[in-house]
């Protein structure tokens, strides 16, 4: 007889459990970004409702060869969260100007953006050396400390604002703790501004971001054998004024159950009942300030879009 083989279950599925058996359910956002859900993201970054990543990437257009030189060269460049890298190549052509070889080194949670971004960087820079590293930011940053030299790291996109405060101080000093002196930090971050402007780049008229929200739903059925109706949840994006942030719900649009035979847990939705999914907070520059300041970084010089939609701060170890 052929002993049968034990389950695996993905590493999030405690995760999982214990999120969906809260008072307030919850998940975490990290796992919107399978490979179709960065392919949706990708989508969501050319919507024109969704105007962060076209207001970062103006900004890099305008100041990258400012940026490296206040940072300074010769740096490897090592991105957090790097998805595809299709703001980040605009940067790295200002590295390319200071310095003999371009160094990059994405990483990401998604194999999928790494194998594109690292394809994207070696078009434009066939002699780059790229190290692309497949990691869960929750299992700390001790690849930094494997990289040679002075390091410049990238966290855009406004990433830092799925954190809550105390959590984006946490995870910047772990970012820390594996940085030497000469090293620097480039830190993405979406301001605060009118809800009219704010509530559509997460709701978007075609229905981008609900699929991208409720493929989240999709993975665990395909991973965890649940067995969710996605017909049955309605995506709800809302701002937050006194928390200043967007904050993110699947809502429940009828009292069922849902069952997750791999993990042996069923869970019950009345109607009207929200998983949350993702924050995004939006900074003025004090909270800025005091977070960087709190993880034992030295803010040394922001840039901004003309509008001040979204900035750009260099921080220094």
């Amino acid at each position: 007889m052929i002993a049968s083989q034990p389950l695996v279950l993905p590493a999030y599925a405690e995760e999982v459990v214990r999120g969906l058996t809260l008072r307030r359910k919850c998940l975490p956002c990290k796992l919107f970004y399978d490979k179709a859900g960065s392919a949706l993201f990708e989508e969501i970054t050319q919507l024109p409702e969704y105007y962060l990543t076209r207001t970062e990437l103006e900004i890099l257009e305008e100041y990258s060869r400012e940026i490296i030189q206040t940072a300074g060269a010769p740096v490897s460049v090592v991105e957090l969260g790097a998805g595809t890298a299709t703001k980040t190549r605009t940067l790295l052509r200002a590295v390319a100007q200071r310095q003999l070889r371009v160094k990059y080194f994405p990483v990401d949670i998604s194999s999928s953006a790494l194998g594109e971004a690292q394809a994207r960087v070696r078009r434009e820079f066939p002699g780059a050396l790229i190290r692309p590293t497949v990691a869960d930011f929750a299992d700390g940053f001790g690849f930094l400390r494997q990289i040679a030299g002075r390091k410049l790291v990238l966290y855009l996109g406004s990433s830092i604002g799925n954190f809550d405060p105390p959590d984006a101080v946490a995870m910047l000093r772990r970012v820390r703790g594996q940085l030497s002196a000469g090293d620097a930090l480039l830190l993405g971050t979406d301001m605060v501004k009118a809800a009219e402007l704010l509530t559509p780049a997460y709701h978007d008229a075609q229905g981008v971001t609900a699929e991208f929200n409720k493929n989240i739903l999709r993975r665990i059925n395909r991973e965890l054998g649940a067995n969710f109706d996605l017909n049955w949840f309605r995506h709800i994006a809302e701002w937050n004024p006194d928390a200043s942030r967007m904050e993110i719900y699947l809502e429940s649009t009828r009292s069922h159950s849902v069952t997750l035979p791999m993990v042996g847990t069923v869970v019950r939705f009345a109607c009207g009942e929200r998983i949350h999914t993702e924050n995004s907070y939006k900074y003025r520059m004090e909270m800025i300030e005091r977070i960087l300041c709190a993880s034992a970084f030295t803010l040394d010089r922001s840039w901004f879009d003309q509008r001040g939609w979204f900035g750009l701060h260099l921080a220094r170890v």
